[in-house]
């Protein structure tokens, strides 16, 4: 799985006068959690513009004040008008466990629904799945080859070794759906016959 690295300042003052004079300058509250101490630090936030603001998923490597950690993003908070990154939330990643990540779905294959006339839909950008950090892909990549004209792909139908996929097995994650060419190129070839 990717990974990005992020320098950090740890920080001494909390609740929300320490918080706003973080946000005044131009640092966004962050706080890493699970398996050790819960630490507390800042951010520029010019930092995160690559880590939110991108379909993939990343473990992060942070440099607090010369302090290594790891972790996975878990929640991220905005401004409900403009829009800015107000806190952001970190789960610390252990080796030896397996950690839970969002990770892109990725297409693959042509679809036998498509050369009839059909059109490829997405519905599921990203999938929950669990697994060792070492074993955790760049992508979940499903193959559409097969998918026919009307048909679905289920995250039930997935199995990847070394994954567990913690989206619920009935999720559609893509189909190939009807368009009105193939629905008439569907009538003109019922009223041949």
């Amino acid at each position: 799985m990717k990974t990005i690295e992020i320098k950090g300042a740890s920080r001494t003052e909390f609740g929300k006068k320490g918080t706003n004079a973080v946000r005044r300058a131009g640092n966004v509250p962050c706080v890493i959690y699970g398996g050790g101490d819960t630490v507390h630090f800042a951010v520029p936030a010019t930092e995160f513009k690559q880590l939110i603001y991108t379909p993939h998923s990343y473990i992060i490597e942070f440099d607090i004040d010369g302090k290594k950690e790891k972790a996975v993003m878990r929640e991220v908070q905005f401004h409900p008008v403009s829009g800015d990154v107000l806190h952001v939330d970190f789960f610390r990643v252990d080796e030896k466990k397996p950690v839970a990540v969002d990770l892109p779905v990725v297409l693959t294959g042509n679809s036998e629904g498509v050369k009839q006339g059909g059109k490829l839909a997405l519905s599921k950008r990203k999938l929950r799945v669990s697994a060792l950090v070492k074993d955790l892909p760049d992508t979940v990549e499903v193959d559409v080859t097969e998918l026919g004209l009307g048909k679905s792909i289920f995250v039930g139908d997935l199995n990847i070794p070394g994954l567990e996929i913690l989206t619920p097995a009935t999720t559609a994650i893509c189909a190939v759906r009807m368009t009105r060419a193939a629905r008439g190129a569907q009538a003109a070839a019922a009223a041949a016959k």
